[in-house]
């Protein structure tokens, strides 16, 4: 596994040793802000424990409040010897993110990261995602595009480039699924992210049509499958509804 660093931190801690913070609310039931309770007991590693008493929906609020810490350029000590110590015999990843940069506050051992240029999926991506979920226990599975891509900007230029003119045509079936009304350039950022968006959509889609493990997880609510954008310029995480 090759988990995500973290980052800023504001007052509501999560993370990686923050996840353990929601331990208190995940037992209560509760949802939303309130799990994210400072000052908790904190720990250095997401403990197997903990991670299964969290629901998918808790798992996306962290993501989602660790981006906002981001933003607002906070950060909050932390310990990464102590954290790959404590994870080191074993890591329980609550998601599986496909492309994901280190802007939701999570730590080592949080996140199963599969990473590949323009967040395509093939066979070895479904399968490690298949592992994260079905044996490690990831109960999310993001996908997460971003604004001004270059692999996006590639497909629609048609350029080919070696093991790359194969990625990048696996891109160019959002380009034809995208409905815009101006100039389909590559140098009109508003139709690459455009482009971009409509690929992480319909790479949500594909995984459920081609891994019948996680979209049987999925249909016993045991995952959730999500999609979101990463904005460069903001540093802002749009989670698709």
């Amino acid at each position: 596994m090759r988990p995500k660093l973290g980052h800023p931190l504001e007052c509501n801690c999560l993370g990686r040793r923050n996840f353990l913070k929601l331990t208190a609310g995940a037992m209560a039931g509760l949802t939303g802000g309130g799990l994210f309770l400072a000052d908790q007991a904190r720990a250095d590693a997401l403990s197997k424990e903990l991670r299964d008493k969290l629901t998918p929906d808790q798992i996306i609020q962290t993501m989602k409040k660790g981006n906002k810490r981001f933003r607002a350029g906070e950060r909050k000590d932390r310990n990464y010897l102590r954290e790959q110590k404590a994870s080191a015999k074993g890591q329980y990843p609550a998601a599986v993110l496909l492309t994901a940069e280190v802007i939701m506050d999570l730590g080592i051992g949080d996140i199963f990261n599969c990473r590949v240029a323009g967040n395509v999926r093939n066979a070895d991506i479904l399968g490690s995602m298949e592992f994260a979920c079905k044996l490690a226990g990831a109960k999310v599975v993001l996908v997460m595009g971003h604004t001004a891509c270059g692999a996006i900007k590639g497909a629609i230029d048609n350029a080919e480039l070696g093991n790359l003119t194969g990625l990048l045509a696996k891109i160019k079936p959002a380009i034809d699924a995208t409905t815009y009304a101006g100039e389909h350039s590559a140098k009109n950022y508003a139709f690459v992210d455009a482009v971009a968006r409509k690929n992480v959509e319909m790479t949500v889609a594909g995984i459920r049509q081609e891994s019948s493990v996680l979209a049987e997880l999925e249909a016993k609510g045991a995952v959730k499958m999500a999609g979101a954008m990463y904005n460069l310029e903001t540093g802002a995480v749009e989670f698709f509804d």
